[in-house]
This record gives C-alpha cells, structure tokens and sequence, in this order.
C-alpha cells in the first residue's frame, strides 16, 4: 500500500548508529532534518552521510532538509545550574550580567535588543511557556520583572513575547555561515526559523545563491508577524513549515490547530509543500507507544492535507526511534483509507498560467477518471510532480529526473515517488517505453496496467512539459 504523506525524522544520538538508521529509512522515514541548532559542522557531514550510504544499500531516495538555528532568545546560565522561582517575586534579565552568574534574582539574556522590545505589562514567557513574568520596568540594561507562573528554571531556556513583537532577525551571523556549510553538504532544503516576512527568505535566497546551490527554501512559520503575512511568505519560499513550539507560545496554544489549518490550506492553494511540525509523538521520547491525541494529531495533519509530518526529539533522542516511525506510518496508511484524502476540488475554478501546469491538471483530472495505475512524470525541475501532487488521489505519481536536487526536493512532495531516470541516455522513440519499464523492474506496474505518462518535446529542458499520453504496459506505444 502507498503511504501518500511523507515521514520527515530529525537526526541525533539516537540515530547515529548505523544500523538504527537502516531500519528507520526501511519502515518509511522519506526525508531526515538536521538541526542546525546543535553540534558542529562535522557532526552534520558524518550524519548526512551516514544517511547516504543507508539510502543507497536500501534502495531509497532520502531528501536532506537543514534546519538553521535562527535567533532564538535565550537566557543565560545560572551559578549553581537552576533556581526555582516562586509567584509574586521579583526576577530580573540582565543583559549586562555575566552569562553564567544567574542567581535566584536575575540571570543574563543575550538579546541587547530586549530592553527596546518591551513595555511594561507585557509578558514573557520562558521554557516553552512554562514560566510568566509581567515585565514591570525596563532600564538601559535590564528587564526588571514580576513572575506570575513560578517553577524550575534552568540554563539557556528559550524566551518568547506573548503576541510576538521581537525585533530580532531571522538570520543570524551563524545561520549565514550555515547555509553555506549547508551547501557545500548538498542538501535539499534548508529551513529558515523565525520567519518574520518574505524578505527573510529572499535575503536566504541569495545567500544560497552565492554558493551555486539550488535547494528549495523552507519558510517555519513560528512567530505571530509570520502568521500575518502568511501568503507572502509562502509564494516568496519553496515550502513552509508549521512550527507548532514556538508558534504556540507566541500565539497561545488554543489558537494552534486553527492556524494550522489556514497554513496548510493556503500551502495547497499557493502550489508549494508544507511540513507539519513539533510534538507529533512527544510521548514517545520514552514511551513505546503513543498516546491516542498523538495519533488523532498526526490523522488531522494527514486529512488537512499535508505533504510531510515531523518527528524531532522521538528520532534525534527518544528510546524508541524505530518504533516512534513505525506508529506514525500506521496511523497515516490508517487516514489515508478514508476517500475523503482521495477526492480533491482543487484548482477546479482556476487558470491556468502556464502550458506545464494545464497539463499536470489534465493529467489529475484523467487518472481519477480512468482505471489508472501510475502517473510518470519525466521531470527536470520538478514541477510538473509538484503540481499533480497538490490533487488528492490514490494513485502514485512517480517522478522521474536525472537530477539528485530534483529527487531530494521530490521526496518532500506527497504522494510523489522520485526515482533516477537519465532522459539523456535513450532516444526520443524509447523514452516513454524505457520509463515503463523502470516501473515495471521496480514492481510497480505489471502487463495490461495503464499508466499516464508526462513529458516534453525538448527533452532535458526545464518546463516545457506539454504532453501526456495514456499508455497500457505491454502494449506498443
């Protein structure tokens, strides 16, 4: 059975031992993410091609996404490691304060720009929201604070604004000179965090640019401004992702599965992929089984639609990273049996702008109303897949490209399978023949299956797809 939605697993620890990621890759992770939010450049070549050499003794085409830090807000260290605030007291952050001299009254923050962000009355929250504080005052260097929800409160924890509202940019001195190690690795997607308009992608754009790469852009939608300038974002990025953590804090977690929704509609509408994100199987860092709202989260992800769901610490740390994988691949072939993730309006009212597109369309409309098998769609860039694979149906469309970017970017895309095809080494009369073939040796299709296949006149040329023929297996055609 074809699993439509693809499985997107952060690396780490856990996975770094060879023969767990071999079964990771086995029972359906389609693409890895490497946090660029810890370790070093060296860790991130040993796993990215640790990754590679797993995909090919498997078989599999495994996209690589990077996912760059961006300036997340930290406090600093505290003297003795946590402290423990209580209701009602007073807690200053400092940013004239040594970083590691925290005490039960003040810790450092290393954002200089915070005492410009705030007012008094705001609040801010720390750990992911699991501490307030009312800000009170704000002087040259401090932030002087009252805290309304109290707890432990350990080195380096995250620190967000209720509402949104901090200045600070998306890309970060670090990030800059990651997207070129990114590059120079050869992955297929970097994510941008703490998107905050569409020009924070063009400015990653033209870093990417400079170093010769053409990997796709994704935009983390995890800040309020980025919800409000959501459609933008979206058309200026190649992908976008719904980074529930901090968008939660920003937003406030009731407001989370609306907004969800509205992103990945929009990601739909607009012909660009998108990734649901962050605490999809939490539990399972330690628990070998999911709770059940863990299993209906990743089934709404699925039935709204969207092209790839995300595992982050239950891969990177977790016990079970093996297990985490193959409950979220049980719970999507599950969704996926419901007709309503195989029936699609999309488009229907539309123009279309370019002869490629009518001709992914035609090609959808055609499948869904035929006894057809397989969709092929010998692609250079990619986007004739793509947008075939904004129409819900059941039936696979098979990518077929002789660009590794093109596969890697290809893997994101739901329910697209990339396979190598070099349209270069066969003639114009055999192409169609030869790509059949290909499914037919992969065990995809067999005599007498009709298949659609999609293609140019100019073959070995970027968007000019403007054909598609209707063929059965073993016949001539």
């Amino acid at each position: 059975m074809f699993r439509r939605t693809k499985i997107l697993a952060t690396l780490g620890p856990a996975t770094d031992d060879s023969s767990v990621l071999e079964k990771l890759i086995s029972v359906g992770v389609d693409l890895v993410r490497v946090n660029f939010s810890h370790g070093v450049s060296s860790d991130h070549e040993t796993r990215i091609t640790s990754v590679r050499n797993c995909a090919t003794t498997l078989g599999r085409k495994i996209g690589i996404l990077a996912d760059l830090q961006g300036p997340k807000i930290r406090i600093g260290g505290f003297t003795n490691g946590s402290v423990q605030l209580e209701n009602g007291q007073t807690f200053i952050l400092d940013n004239a304060l040594e970083s590691h001299a925290g005490t039960q009254s003040k810790v450092n923050i290393d954002y200089a720009q915070l005492t410009k962000d705030v007012f008094p009355d705001d609040i801010l929250l720390l750990d992911d929201g699991r501490i307030e504080l009312m800000v009170k005052q704000v002087t040259l260097s401090q932030v002087i604070c009252m805290v309304l929800t109290g707890g432990e409160l350990s080195d380096g924890k995250g620190l967000n604004r209720l509402g949104g509202g901090l200045s600070a940019g998306a890309l970060t001195d670090k990030d800059c000179r990651d997207i070129k190690i990114a590059a120079h690795l050869g992955v297929d997607y970097i994510a941008v965090s703490f998107v905050r308009n569409a020009g924070d992608i063009q400015e990653a754009r033209r870093i990417l640019e400079t170093t010769g790469s053409n990997a796709g852009v994704i935009a983390k939608i995890e800040r309020s401004e980025a919800v409000a300038d959501v459609d933008n974002i979206i058309r200026a990025a190649d992908g976008v992702m719904v980074a529930r953590g901090d968008l939660g804090v920003e937003m406030g977690d009731a407001e989370v599965p609306a907004i969800q929704k509205h992103i990945i509609q929009q990601a739909i509408w607009l012909d660009k992929p998108v990734i649901t994100a962050t605490q999809m199987m939490e539990s399972m860092i330690q628990s070998p089984v999911p709770t059940r709202a863990e299993v209906s989260d990743v089934a709404n992800a699925v039935l709204d639609g969207t092209d790839a769901v995300m595992l982050s610490g239950e891969t990177a740390v977790g016990l079970h990273p093996y297990k985490v994988v193959d409950a979220m691949v049980r719970a999507i072939l599950a969704t996926e049996k419901q007709p309503i993730t195989q029936q699609s309006g999309h488009r229907l009212e539309r123009r279309f702008g370019r002869v490629d597109e009518a001709i992914s369309m035609s090609t959808m409309y055609a499948a869904n109303h035929l006894d057809i098998k397989a969709i092929i769609a010998l692609t250079e860039s990619g986007s004739t897949p793509l947008w075939m694979s904004r129409i819900r149906t059941a039936i696979p469309i098979f990518g077929l490209s002789r660009h590794r970017s093109t596969i890697g970017k290809m893997s994101l895309y739901r329910n697209v399978y990339p396979l190598y095809f070099d349209v270069a080494a066969y003639s114009r009369e055999v192409i169609k023949r030869e790509a059949v073939e290909l499914l037919q040796r992969e065990g995809f299709l067999e005599n007498n299956d009709m298949a659609i296949i999609t293609k140019g006149d100019l073959d070995g040329v970027n968007g000019v797809t403007n054909a598609m023929k209707i063929v059965q297996v073993g016949q001539v055609f």
